[in-house]
């Protein structure tokens, strides 16, 4: 194996990326062999010239091997940034999406409007710990419990909690089913996505329990909608994200159930307990 600098090996990586049809190939190069030198993308650009040492050479290699074949960045590097902070991935997850973050600005807004006598909020569905944890660092008076129906799921939750001094409580459950309390929150990023919609082919290695869903992806959701008001305080709120497409169906049930709609953002639909 003929000695590559860092800079030969973006541009040889960069290309294949390309040629197998990744839009983000530059960065994505960049993002891998910062990552299997354990450096940041800063250092690459200040050490273009250095020699890469042929096992760490291997080992990125691979790893474009990984993109080529559609599997996501996250998963190859084991981490994805979610409101400033690191959450680990695994493929038992579902990858943190930025839209997602919305939930957070909402949650931020109702909090500041709301002082309900206690503070409980619940993250139904919470894959990697996202939304929960980020809930719990950014409003500390909460009391926060994190559900997911996969134990593999929780394990990632946990540790991601232990790395980011989270105090939250785990439960494994079908959605609300063992939860014991009444929240004053319940947030959610169930599966949404119908089998037969058209999706990016980096999805078919992300776990389908947290990704698909049955009855033009509603399923989950409206059982969610029927389960809520007996878990959910008088006017407490539960903020769901979902396809655009799918919101005028989920507020008109959610209005059956004893919702009110309150605001939607993006992907998000927060609904009120009348």
């Amino acid at each position: 194996m003929s000695p590559l600098t860092i800079s030969d090996w973006l541009q040889s990586a960069t290309n294949t990326l390309r040629n197998a049809g990744i839009d983000s190939a530059r960065l994505d190069a960049e993002i891998i062999i910062a990552h299997t030198l354990l450096k940041n993308r800063t250092y690459l650009h200040a050490h273009g010239d250095e020699l890469l040492d042929p096992h760490r050479r291997e080992i990125a290699d691979a790893r474009v091997q990984l993109r080529t074949e559609r599997t996501p960045i996250a998963y190859i590097v084991g981490h994805k940034e979610f409101y400033g902070r690191l959450f680990r991935v695994t493929p038992a997850t579902l990858i943190p999406r930025p839209e997602s973050e919305a939930i957070i600005t909402i949650l931020r807004e109702l909090i500041e409007q709301n002082k309900f006598p206690e503070q409980r909020l619940v993250d139904v569905g919470t894959g990697s710990g996202c939304l929960g944890i980020t809930a719990k660092l950014e409003f500390p008076q909460l009391h926060t419990t994190l559900i997911d129906i996969s134990q593999h799921a929780l394990t990632v939750t946990r540790k991601n909690a232990e790395k980011l001094n989270a105090d939250i409580t785990l439960l494994r459950s079908d959605l609300l089913e063992s939860y014991a309390d009444i929240a004053q929150y319940i947030v959610a990023n169930l599966p949404y996505v119908d089998p037969s919609w058209q999706r990016s082919p980096e999805t078919d290695h992300e776990p389908s329990l947290a990704l698909f869903s049955e009855d033009n992806g509603l399923r989950l959701i409206k059982k969610l909608l029927k389960q809520a008001p007996a878990y959910l305080a008088q006017g407490g709120y539960l903020i769901l994200e979902a396809d655009k497409r799918q919101h005028a169906e989920i507020i008109r049930i959610a209005q059956e159930e004893g919702f009110s709609h309150h605001k939607t953002e993006g992907l998000i639909v927060c609904l009120q307990k009348r």
